[in-house]
């Protein structure tokens, strides 16, 4: 990695690219730092840190703009909330479905109506970040003229933020490195990493004020966590390569094909999607409960209370969306038979295997155990933090998404790299 970071640096493009994106981030660090006018965070951080809050996740997840109620305090959520709106009704719809294989031009519509629907659902989401904030007591001006006039500001400012932060992942995705919306989301977790030593400072006290199991917990979590960095690097490198032998056939004078190639299957083609979309989903119910404030006596409260990120229920919930999500990703980025015709096209054929639906269904199959591979991989190690947090009884539970979100970020960003000197023949690179 630093070894390709360092070729790319020599490039003047590339360089650029990566200077433009760190501009990017930077802006986007102050933003999460501005504070939205008429609005104190201190009521709105109590409950935040409280054990077993979903809003906690979120607040992880915003680089602590969240608690401290700043314009990007909303984040990507409503970005990513509609990305998932707008992927499932692509299947569900056939015009959706239609301009989705316009090509280039369809593209830009659909990504034009999911800016609309990110509108439309950052502006939900302010007014109910407002009345959460006016819940809390957090607000300087409630009745009268002056509440309407600061409530106004207040849900503008989130929803500007909201926006803005769309923007910023797309002006990564044109004249940065690539992968915007991911980046930003990198940039507010690593943000946090103060956070985790301040955890880690806490049991090392707790362990010197007798609580001496601290002493082994924390090194057996550092080799726990060692290991899922391991796991993540090795897996998203795994591949299944199936087989391809091309025909030989004679043009004029001369004969070409004969070749044998292979076509790359990765063990997690859908790389951290799956993973920011679960938790996406699975933060509402959480973002209700801090909202309504339900009795956790009434089944209201009960209900919500199952999807708060330390129980159970979470975890298993979790799992299957990872699993739901991952071959919804797959299904819609890889078309088993349309795969098989350009075999077809090219005089291409799986050995073993006959042209045609064989060979899609063969390649669907594949794809099929590969997915679920990737899949269960992906939900184990987001799962395995809840369940070692819920068995040594530490709040470790958003471990296993961030280092998911964090490690993949990284490695799908260093192949954007890597691909982009390739295209531009790198001569120090491809030797």
């Amino acid at each position: 990695m630093i070894e390709t970071l360092r070729n790319a640096w020599k490039i003047e493009e590339l360089r650029k690219k990566i200077l433009y994106t760190i501009m990017i981030v930077f802006i986007y660090r102050i933003g999460a730092a501005i504070p939205v006018p008429f609005m104190s965070a201190d009521a709105l951080q109590a409950m935040v840190d409280s054990t077993g809050s979903m809003l906690g996740f979120l607040n992880n997840m915003t680089g602590g703009a969240f608690a401290n109620a700043t314009l990007f305090a909303m984040s990507i959520s409503p970005y990513i909330t509609s990305s998932i709106v707008i992927q499932l009704l692509t299947v569900a719809i056939p015009a959706l479905e239609q301009m989705a294989k316009e090509g280039a031009e369809g593209r830009k519509r659909l990504t034009q109506i999911t800016r609309y629907t990110t509108l439309g659902l950052a502006l939900v989401q302010s007014i109910a970040y407002y009345i959460l904030n006016r819940n809390m007591g957090a607000l300087a001006y409630y009745d009268g003229f002056s509440g309407v006039f600061s409530a106004l500001v207040i849900i503008l400012t989130f929803t500007a933020g909201a926006i803005l932060i769309v923007w910023l992942g797309e002006s990564i995705d044109r004249k940065g490195i690539g992968n915007g919306i991911s980046m930003i989301l990198f940039a507010g977790i690593i943000s946090r990493g103060s956070s985790v030593i301040s955890t880690v400072a806490l049991y090392l006290e707790r362990a010197r004020e007798g609580e001496t199991q601290f002493y082994i917990i924390l090194p057996i979590l550092g080799i726990v966590f060692l290991g899922i960095i391991f796991a993540i690097v090795l897996m998203t490198n795994a591949e299944r390569r199936i087989p391809v032998q091309y025909a030989k056939r004679v043009v004029g004078r001369k004969m070409y094909g004969g070749q044998s190639s292979y076509i790359p299957v990765k063990v997690t083609m859908s790389g951290v999607m799956p993973v920011i979309f679960a938790s996406a989903l699975l933060s509402i119910p959480g973002m209700v409960k801090g909202f309504i404030d339900p009795n956790a006596e009434r089944w209201v409260g009960k209900i919500l209370g199952l999807f708060d990120y330390n129980t159970w229920f979470y975890a298993i919930i979790y799992l299957l969306l990872i699993i739901g999500f991952n071959y919804f990703y797959v299904a819609i980025q890889y078309n088993p038979i349309q795969m098989a015709n350009d075999l077809r096209k090219n005089n291409g054929t799986i050995p073993g295997i006959r042209p045609g639906k064989p060979t899609s269904d063969f390649i669907a199959k594949v794809i099929g155990k590969i997915t679920l591979v990737g899949a269960l991989f992906i939900g184990a190690i987001a799962v395995l933090p809840i369940m070692i947090g819920g068995l040594a009884q530490v709040n470790i539970a958003l471990g296993g998404t961030s280092i998911i979100i964090v490690v993949g970020v990284a490695l799908d960003s260093v192949r954007q790299l890597e691909s982009q000197m390739m295209m531009r023949h790198y001569k120090g690179f491809l030797e």
